[in-house]
C-alpha cells in the first residue's frame, strides 16, 4: 500500500472509533510508530482535527465528518460476501439491519459497480452444515448486544441442557461469541450469583426488566483467559498466512477456536485447547504457512516433533 492510500485509510479509521491508539494502527498496516506519528502529522497539516493524548489514543474532534467514502469494487464485494454470512448465521434482526446498510452502501456506488454487485450476487452463496444452528425468527442477538451497551438487566427463559429443565433467571450480559456452529452468550447470573456460559438458541425469551447494572465485570477476552485457566485449558495465539486459512475453516473449531482478526498478510486466531500435544501435531500440519504467538511451551513441542521427524527419516534413508 502506497503512503498516500495508508493515510487515506487511516483518516478513515480514525472516524470509526471515539478513540485509536497508535499501537493498533501500527499493527493494521505493519509500520513502526514512528511512522504511525508521521502520517497522523499529515493529517493535521491537512486540516484534520485530531486530538493525540499520551498513552490513550487519537481522535477527531466530534462533529467533524467527511464527505461520503466512495468503496472500491473489491470492498463492495467483500460486503455481498459477508451479507450472505450474517444472513446464515444471525437473526433476523441482524440480518435486517445490514441488508438496510446494505443499500446504503450501494446507494453511493458508480452505475458499474451495481451492475458488477447485482451479477454476483446470485453467485454467492453459504450453506448451513447440520452443526451451524441459527437463532430462526427471534431477534435474540441484537437485543443482546443493544443490552451489552446499555448494561440492561435482562430476564431470560433458559432451556438447561444438563438438567432437562427450563428456568427463568435474571442476567447482566458481558459478550457474545460464535464457536462450532453457536452464538453463546456470557452473562452474571443472579440465580446462580456467578457466570455463566448461554447458548442463544436455547435461550426461549428475552424481556428487558428496565434496570441496568454498574457492576464492574471483565472484558469477553478476559473472562475467556480466565475461564481457560481456570478449566486447565492453555491459551494458543498463532498467525497464519491468509493463502493458507481457508484450509482451516473446519477444522480450526475441533481444535478450540474462540475468535480470529486480521494481521497485516496473516489471520491471527486464538484458539482453546485442552491439549497442547494434540494441537502442536494438527499445527505442524500446516506450520510452514504459520506462526505461533503464544506459548512458548507451544512452540518447543513444535520444534521438538518436527526435529524427531527429521532424524528418523534421516536414519530411515541410511540405513537403505
Amino acid at each position: 500500500m502506497n503512503r498516500i492510500d495508508r493515510v487515506s485509510a487511516i483518516l478513515i479509521q480514525l472516524q470509526s472509533r471515539r478513540v485509536v491508539k497508535a499501537s493498533d494502527i501500527a499493527e493494521r498496516f505493519n509500520i513502526s510508530l514512528r511512522t504511525v506519528y508521521r502520517d497522523v502529522k499529515t493529517l493535521e497539516e491537512a486540516g484534520i482535527p485530531i486530538i493525540g493524548e499520551a498513552g490513550v489514543g487519537y481522535s477527531i474532534v466530534d462533529g467533524y465528518r467527511l464527505p461520503p467514502v466512495m468503496f472500491t469494487k473489491e470492498e463492495a464485494t467483500a460486503f455481498l460476501t459477508a451479507e450472505k454470512f450474517v444472513e446464515k448465521m444471525t437473526d433476523d434482526s441482524t440480518a435486517e439491519h445490514h441488508k438496510s446498510a446494505m443499500y446504503k452502501i450501494k446507494a453511493i456506488l458508480k452505475t458499474a459497480e451495481k451492475n458488477l454487485l447485482e451479477d454476483i450476487d446470485s453467485k454467492i452463496e453459504v450453506l448451513r452444515s447440520h452443526s451451524q444452528l441459527r437463532v430462526d425468527n427471534k431477534d435474540h442477538i441484537q437485543t443482546l448486544l443493544n443490552s451489552i451497551a446499555h448494561k440492561n438487566i435482562l430476564c431470560i427463559d433458559y432451556f438447561a441442557i444438563h438438567s432437562q429443565e427450563n428456568t427463568k433467571r435474571e442476567i447482566e450480559p458481558i459478550g457474545i461469541f460464535y464457536k462450532a456452529g453457536v452464538w453463546h452468550l456470557i452473562a452474571h447470573c443472579h440465580l446462580r450469583d456467578d457466570y455463566r456460559d448461554f447458548r442463544v438458541d436455547r435461550i426461549k425469551n428475552i424481556a428487558n426488566t428496565g434496570r441496568t447494572f454498574n457492576s464492574k465485570h471483565p472484558t469477553l477476552k478476559a473472562y475467556i483467559a480466565q475461564t481457560a485457566k481456570d478449566q486447565a485449558l492453555d491459551l494458543v495465539v498463532i498467525r497464519v498466512n491468509k493463502s493458507m486459512y481457508g484450509f482451516l475453516e473446519h477444522q480450526k473449531y475441533y481444535s478450540g477456536f474462540v475468535s480470529e482478526k486480521t494481521a497485516g498478510s496473516q489471520i491471527e486466531m486464538t484458539f482453546l485447547t485442552y491439549s497442547l500435544e494434540g494441537f502442536a501435531r494438527w499445527f505442524l500440519m500446516f506450520g510452514d504457512q504459520a506462526e505461533i504467538v503464544s506459548p512458548d511451551s507451544l512452540k518447543d513441542r513444535v520444534a521438538d516433533i518436527a526435529s524427531a521427524i527429521v532424524q528418523k527419516n534421516l536414519q530411515l534413508t541410511n540405513s537403505y
